[in-house]
Formats: structure tokens, C-alpha cells, sequence
């Protein structure tokens, strides 16, 4: 759902669930319990629809549907929602109104962002999963990518030095320092962060794991081919 306090949008934000699921009662309970008529079955009479990446759904009152975007990263089945007729674009968790999102796989969630700029022409004003709506949607999904970008490049910047102690530089050593100057407590989540940002170099071949475990992993810096 989206925070309507203070959204730039000039209508009223729209309000999407998951079919609430009473606390006593299972999914397959609460799906038994639809009245006949209340939802559109699939071809085989079931009630749960498969969506696929580039699906187009029919709005009612709309000569445009709306396009379902695998945008995976948040997580491996995330996806966004393209209104052309609203210029609108329903990021869920991938893009959020305040703040930054997290993310399974960083390489992978980079691509989900490039993906949602190449028809940025399409849409204008975010509606993401949490937050206020987003006037300028291709801007922000721009800026998410640029911060992604900046602190690789710290990264990559620490570890092409020569590590303590003359040692690989381990995850929590990197981050303790491109974070110094923020309170330790929240280097905890930084690590996780730094760390799938390793991933990612590690499996795009421009760095490698030596050893060790959590924090204390090891990297080196691959040389350029």
C-alpha cells in the first residue's frame, strides 16, 4: 500500500493487499471461502493465476492493460506493474518512497533497476510498496543505481590497497573503513550490504574470496584482463 500524506500525485494513491488470510484459518481455508462469482478462475477453474514476465492484464474501463515486470533482486519473484494509461509504474519493494531497499542478490537487483529505466518513457510517477508515491520515478530508479555504483567503487577502492597487517582485507575490515565516521552500530547492516556487493565483484570476476567465515572473509583483488 502507499502513504497518501504528502504525495505529489494530483488523485488519490490506490490501495493494493494480498486476500487477507483470517489468523486462524490457512491460505487454501480462506481461498475455499470466496464466493462463486468474486474472482475471475483460471482456464482449469483455479482460483490463483501463474503471472510471467511481459504478461499483459486487462483493466476494466481501459483500452490499455497492465504489464507484469519480473524484476527480481528484493527477492527472486519480485515484480513490478506497468500502467501505461496512468503513466504509472507499482514497484512494490524494489523501488520505495523513503530510504534505500534491501536485497537476495545485488547483481541481480542492478539489472532489475536498468530494466525498469529502458521503457522510462513510459511512466512517470512511482507507486511503491512502502512510502509516498514519487513524482519523478525514473530519476529516484536512477539514483538508486548511481549510490549502488559509488559504493562498489569505495569497495574496490579499499581492497586494490594493501590490506592490515599486510593481510587480504577481510569484509568487516573494509567495512570499518568506509564506514569510520558513522556510529558502529550500524556497521552490522553495512557488512551485509558490503557483502553482497563482493558477490557481485566476485562473480562478475573482479575479486576473490580466500577463506575465512562472516565477517571475517577474505578478499582479494583480481587483476584486469
Amino acid at each position: 500500500m502507499w502513504d497518501e500524506r504528502n504525495t505529489p500525485a494530483p488523485f488519490k494513491p490506490p490501495r493494493i493487499h494480498k486476500f487477507p488470510v483470517p489468523s486462524n484459518a490457512n491460505s487454501n481455508a480462506a481461498i475455499a471461502s470466496l464466493p462463486p462469482g468474486t474472482y475471475t478462475p483460471t482456464a482449469d477453474g483455479a482460483f490463483l493465476h501463474d503471472l510471467t514476465n511481459g504478461q499483459l492484464l486487462p483493466i476494466t474501463g481501459s483500452s490499455s492493460p497492465m504489464q507484469v515486470i519480473h524484476t527480481p533482486g528484493h527477492t527472486t519473484d519480485s515484480i513490478s506493474l506497468h500502467i501505461p494509461a496512468d503513466r504509472a509504474l507499482y514497484t512494490a519493494d524494489t523501488v520505495l518512497g523513503q530510504g534505500t531497499a534491501i536485497f537476495e542478490d545485488l547483481g541481480t537487483y542492478i539489472s532489475s533497476l536498468r530494466t525498469l529505466l529502458t521503457f522510462q518513457s513510459d511512466y512517470t510517477v512511482l507507486y511503491p510498496g512502502h512510502g509516498p508515491v514519487v513524482a519523478e520515478g525514473a530519476k529516484l530508479i536512477g539514483t538508486y543505481i548511481a549510490h549502488r555504483l559509488e559504493r562498489e567503487a569505495q569497495i574496490v577502492s579499499v581492497i586494490e590497497r594493501p590490506g592490515p597487517k599486510g593481510q587480504p582485507w577481510s569484509t568487516w575490515e573494509i567495512v570499518s573503513t568506509i564506514y569510520a565516521a558513522y556510529p558502529q552500530n550500524l556497521w552490522e547492516p553495512a557488512a551485509r550490504s558490503v557483502n553482497q556487493h563482493l558477490e557481485k565483484l566476485q562473480a562478475e570476476g573482479k575479486v576473490k574470496k580466500l577463506g575465512g567465515e562472516g565477517k571475517d572473509v577474505q578478499w582479494e583483488l583480481l587483476p584486469k584482463l
